[in-house]
C-alpha cells in the first residue's frame, strides 16, 4: 500500500493505493469514497474493504480523503464534492507510483451513505458549476456502486428530522428546504450517458431508510439516456445502464462494509460491466 499520496493543496487532499498483485497502475482502477455525513472518517478506517476489494477483483483500490465539515473547518456543500472531483481529475493524469505506469483508462466509483451524494451531484447535472467533470473525467468512468446513500434531503428530514441539527444546517446551511441537492431530481449530464449505475441498500440500515434509495434507482431508471438503454451481451441477455440489489444486504449502515456481501456485490459489477463493455 502507498499511502498519503497528494492531490492538492489542503492536508485532506491526500489518497491511499493498493495496488493489486503482479499489475501495474494501468486500467482499470476502483475508487471508494467513504462516508461520515460531510463531517467524519478518514480513508484509513477502509484499509480492510480495500485490501478485500483488490483481491475480489483483480484491480488497484484508491481510497481519497476530502475536507470536512468541523467547527474548525465549517465548509459547506459543494465544497466536500469538489475535493472529489479534484480527486477524480488528478487520476486520469497520474501515472502512478512507479515510472513505468500509465494513467488509467476506466474508473469505477463507490460512494457509500454522503459521498453517494457526492457523486452523484457530480456525475448528474448539478446547478453547482464547481462540480462541472472534464470529458475526460466522464469518459473514464465506467460504473458508479451507490450504497446506503442520501439524494433526497428534504425527505430524509421528514423520517429523521433530528438530522437537521446534526450536520444536514452545518453541511448545507439552515434552510427552510433543499429542492437545490436534491440529487434525485438532476437530470443526466451530457458525456456521461454510457455511466453504469448500482443502487444498494440494505435491510438492517437504520441510519438511511430505504425510501432515499428507492428514489433515487427511480429517478435513474427515468433519465431515457441512462434507464432505458441496455449493452447486449454475446447471447441473448443484456447489461442494464440502471440496477439494484435491496435484497442481499442485512448489516447496519457501516458494518455492511466489513461484511463479505458487499464487496462481492462490487466485482459482480464490475466484472459483469467488462463482459459488457467487450460485447458492446
Amino acid at each position: 500500500m502507498v499511502m498519503d499520496i497528494a492531490y492538492g493543496p489542503d492536508a485532506l487532499h491526500t489518497f491511499d493505493f493498493y495496488p493489486a498483485p503482479s499489475s501495474a497502475h494501468t486500467a482499470p482502477l476502483l475508487v471508494f469514497v467513504h462516508g461520515g455525513a460531510w463531517r467524519s472518517e478518514d480513508k484509513s478506517q477502509h484499509a480492510d474493504l480495500a485490501h478485500t476489494l483488490v483481491r475480489l477483483t483483480g484491480i488497484s483500490v484508491v481510497v481519497p480523503d476530502y475536507r470536512l465539515t468541523t467547527p474548525q473547518t465549517p465548509i459547506r456543500h459543494p465544497a466536500h464534492a469538489s475535493d472529489i472531483l479534484r480527486f477524480l481529475h488528478f487520476l486520469i493524469t497520474w501515472r502512478g507510483p512507479a515510472a513505468s505506469d500509465l494513467p488509467p483508462s476506466r474508473l469505477y466509483l463507490l460512494g457509500h451513505s454522503c459521498s453517494a451524494h457526492m457523486l452523484a451531484s457530480t456525475l448528474l447535472a448539478s446547478p453547482f458549476p464547481e462540480l462541472t467533470p472534464s470529458q475526460d473525467v466522464l469518459q473514464a468512468v465506467r460504473g458508479v456502486v451507490i450504497s446506503e446513500g442520501i439524494y433526497d434531503i428534504d425527505i430524509l428530514l421528514r423520517s429523521f428530522p433530528g438530522y437537521r441539527e446534526w450536520f444536514i444546517a452545518n453541511t448545507f446551511g439552515d434552510l427552510s428546504g433543499y429542492p437545490d441537492v436534491n440529487v434525485a431530481s438532476y437530470p443526466s449530464r451530457a458525456g456521461g450517458e454510457h455511466i453504469r449505475w448500482l443502487v444498494l441498500h440494505s435491510s438492517g440500515d437504520v441510519l438511511v431508510d430505504q425510501l432515499q434509495s428507492e428514489i433515487m434507482f427511480a429517478h435513474l431508471s427515468s433519465i431515457a439516456d441512462i434507464g432505458a438503454t441496455a449493452v447486449e451481451l454475446s447471447g441473448s441477455e443484456s447489461v442494464p445502464r440502471v440496477s439494484k440489489n435491496f435484497d442481499e444486504l442485512h448489516e447496519g449502515h457501516n458494518e455492511l462494509l466489513r461484511g463479505e456481501i458487499y464487496p462481492r456485490l462490487v466485482a459482480d459489477f464490475i466484472a459483469t460491466d467488462a463482459v459488457a463493455s467487450e460485447g458492446g
